[in-house]
Formats: structure tokens, sequence, C-alpha cells
């Protein structure tokens, strides 16, 4: 039995939880900014409810800093804006030019980008040097992430991960907004002899690297296809550019779904699909071959959405990797709501932050008046009602997390398991506390008639 989608709820019926959330948020960014010591390194994950960090990449320092813009959006406090705008300028640079990860789009749209976004927005004073301060970082940010590349022998090609030019990450395709985002400010990325590089095109050639290798489409690839399952990782022969294998760095296998790299390209492909419904026509024009590169995206969305439906608790919410090991111990457990302290397998709260928003902005693209568009809407809405309240909203002022239950890196064994429970749980990340609040102001936007949140809102 799949997710129990709420048919009848509606964006109007959370705002009572929305207000109670952003509440909690405020208490957790103050706590975070007055008792974390950024010298240790970006916050990454709690352990026993404070924040720590984890010397694996900084790709998490972004949301710490963006989910203070995130508040001032949501709630009009002043002082959130101060600290996100000063925090930003004053620590984010070295993301702008990190050459070695394939992060660009968590770290710096959501701190540089949230802010064009507010300023374009009329939220926040129009300056131009301002302005053209947060410009200039996101063109830089997107071609620095562009030029992370690996070329493919029919002409195509990805952004490779931090593992290495043989590497396809599902999560990269999120960092494709780093490159959307250069793109719509005017920038390509400069190569040899003066070449200039289309960020767009390459953005593209990554989405369709990842639709094709990275989801699943129940259409014989291997023993374990099924429609819309992903691999964490696709590996490449980089002598010869040829396809050799899926993999996993943070799931149980490349034949198993790991399911927070799901919610990646779960929330990946409507994101690129709504930025290129919103770009004027004549470049849409230009784009060759726009029609079925919208369709690729389009099935690799809903897809992996149906996946999660699937294969997912009753109240929206997955466990871990949906071939975890431990999970036949819990019998039918796709009939009831998710457990986060049973003793066999952690759920993943943050999959289910990001996932939830995919399903919102796919039901938006499909529109919410026809049948597969509320589908998916409602099921986005059941799962963020979910996230909103308890056993998943942290309450205790004294965790300085929002979001519990996330789990980082399983198969390493980085999650605190807490005394008397058999498995990580009771948690928080950075990447869930950042994605909650993108989920909530996207359904808080719609609930009041505000505009719609798009992260290129700022560069239209």
């Amino acid at each position: 039995m799949p997710l129990t989608i709420d048919t009848d709820l509606q964006p109007k019926d959370l705002e009572s939880l929305l207000t109670h959330f952003w509440d909690c948020s405020a208490t957790k960014i103050r706590s975070l900014e007055n008792e974390y010591n950024t010298a240790q390194g970006s916050p990454v994950y709690t352990i026993q409810g404070r924040y720590t960090t984890r010397g694996w990449t900084e790709w998490t320092q972004g949301f710490q800093y963006g989910a203070a813009i995130l508040q001032f959006d949501a709630t009009g406090e002043e002082a959130f804006l101060r600290s996100g705008r000063d925090d930003t300028v004053n620590h984010m640079a070295p993301h702008v030019s990190h050459i070695g990860v394939h992060d660009h789009g968590f770290n710096n749209v959501s701190t540089y980008g949230n802010l064009l976004r507010l300023m374009k927005e009329g939220r926040i004073t129009d300056d131009a040097w301002e302005r053209r301060f947060y410009e200039i970082a996101l063109k830089v940010s997107g071609a620095v992430q562009a030029s992370r590349w690996t070329t493919l022998p029919e002409g195509g090609g990805f952004i490779h991960s931090f593992n290495g030019p043989h590497s396809l990450f599902v999560d990269t395709i999120r960092s494709c907004r780093a490159l959307t985002v250069g793109h719509r400010l005017g920038h390509p990325l400069m190569g040899e002899n003066d070449r200039p590089i289309s960020l767009l095109d390459r953005a593209i050639a990554h989405a369709r690297s990842t639709a094709r290798w990275s989801v699943y489409y129940g259409e014989g690839r291997d023993s374990y296809d099924a429609w819309g399952r992903t691999a964490h990782e696709s590996i490449f022969n980089t002598n010869d550019g040829a396809y050799r294998c899926p993999n996993s760095q943070q799931g149980f296998s490349g034949f198993t779904t790991w399911t927070r790299g799901l919610s990646w390209a779960m929330c990946g492909f409507p994101e690129f699909l709504e930025y290129l419904k919103a770009l004027p026509e004549d470049q849409r024009a230009a784009i060759i071959d726009l029609d079925a590169i919208e369709a690729e995206f389009l099935k690799a969305a809903r897809a992996t959405c149906d996946f999660y439906i699937e294969n997912t608790a009753t109240d929206g919410i997955p466990y871990w990797d949906t071939g975890a090991p431990g999970l036949h111990n819990l019998g039918d457990y796709l009939s009831r709501p998710s457990d986060p302290y049973n003793d066999w397998e952690p759920v993943d709260g943050s999959a289910a932050a990001i996932g939830a928003q995919g399903l919102l902005r796919l039901g938006q693209l499909l529109g919410v008046d026809t049948a597969d568009g509320k589908r998916y809407f409602q099921a986005g809405l059941t799962t963020l009602q979910t996230l909103l309240q308890e056993p998943y909203l942290s309450e205790d002022p004294k965790h300085q997390g929002l979001l519990l239950h996330s789990i980082y890196h399983r198969p390493n064994g980085w999650d605190y398991i807490p005394d008397g429970q058999k498995i990580p749980c009771g948690e928080s990340s950075m990447w869930g506390d950042y994605h909650i609040r993108e989920a909530a102001l996207l359904v808080q936007r719609i609930a009041r008639g505000e505009p719609y949140y798009t992260f290129f809102g700022g560069v239209q």
C-alpha cells in the first residue's frame, strides 16, 4: 500500500502549522548563529541535538545562511535578512570559486541567489552595486560548476562529482540551478582559445545524462530495473566514455534506491522544466530538440515521483533506502505510517522534505485541475503535513535541528544512534532543515496567493 494521499487537503489548511513551523525555525536559526563555532567548519548534522561538522566536503554552509534568508522571506523579520546577507558576504566567497565540488547549486543559489531573487521581487531595496555583487557571484559560480565537465562520445556529458571524472551523481541535477541562473544573467563559460560555452547547453546536457543513466524506466536495463528507481552514482570509463555500471556512495547498493538521491531527481527535474517554460520565446526557440528535452525531463520527473509514492510509508516518509537489508524485519512497513524509532532501518526525513517539493512542483506543472497534477500535488501536501508535526518537527528549543530523523551516510556509520535505540534517529541535517523551509515557503506562498516561488525568480 503506497503513500495514502489526502485528496481534500488544501494549502490553506496548513497555515496554522506553517505559522508554528516558522516560529520553531526562528529559534533554531538563532541558536545556531549564537552558539555554533564556524571556525570548525560548516555545520552538517546534529549529534545529540547539537550541530557538528563533517570533513567530507563543505557543501552545507549555504544552507545555513540561506535558511535565514528564507526565514525573512516567509516572515518579514528584518533581523534574519541582515544576518543572512552579512554571512553571505563575509563567508561564501570561497564557495563561488570552488573547483573541487559539484555543489554550487546548493551553496550559492541558496545564498546569493535568494538575495537576488528578493531584490528582483521588490522585497528588499534594489541597490545597483549590491545587485551586481550577487550577479557576479552567481555568474562565476555557474561557470566554475560548468567547467567540472566530462564529455561523452555522443556529444553530451555531465558535471562530474567530487569522486572524479568517471562519476555522475544523481544529486547534481540540483546544481544545474547554478548554470541556469548564470545563463539567464547572460554569462558563458569561456574555454580554450576564447571559445564561449553555453551554460544552458551544459545544464541541459547534464540533466539529459542524469535522466538517461541515473533514472530507470522499467525498460530492462538490468534485473532490478523498475519505473522510477534511481542510482546514486553512475560510473563511466573515462578512456572511451562508455557507461559501466550503477553504484552508490550513501545508499545500500547500486541496485537499490537511496531515497535522498531519488528525492534530488524528484525536485530537480520539475524545477528544470519550470525554468525552461519561463524562458523568453526567442530563447526557447533557439534550443535544439526542446520538445524532446522537455519530454525526457517530464518522463524522469513522473517516474521518480511515482516510485516515491509507491515505495514510501502511508504518511509520505520513506525509509533511507528501498532495498535496505533490515526492512524485511518490519513486515509490511508500507501499509502503515513511518516508524522512526523502529529497531531495524532508519527513515529519512530529509528525503521527504526534498521529495515533497518535487511532488508539489510536478503537480503545479501538470495543473492541479488535472487528475495527474492533483495526484502529485496532493501527495506533496500530504507529505509536508506529516513533516510539519511531531515526530518530525523539532519543537524542543534545546535541539538545534528543525527537521528530525535525517540520515547522512548510513553505510559509513556517521549518523548518531541515541542510547536505547538500535538505529539512527532523532537528529537533523542542514540540507533537511533548509529544504523543509523551501517546501514550507512554496506552500505558504500558494496559500496566500503570493508570487510562485522559484529559484530563478530574481533573474527573469
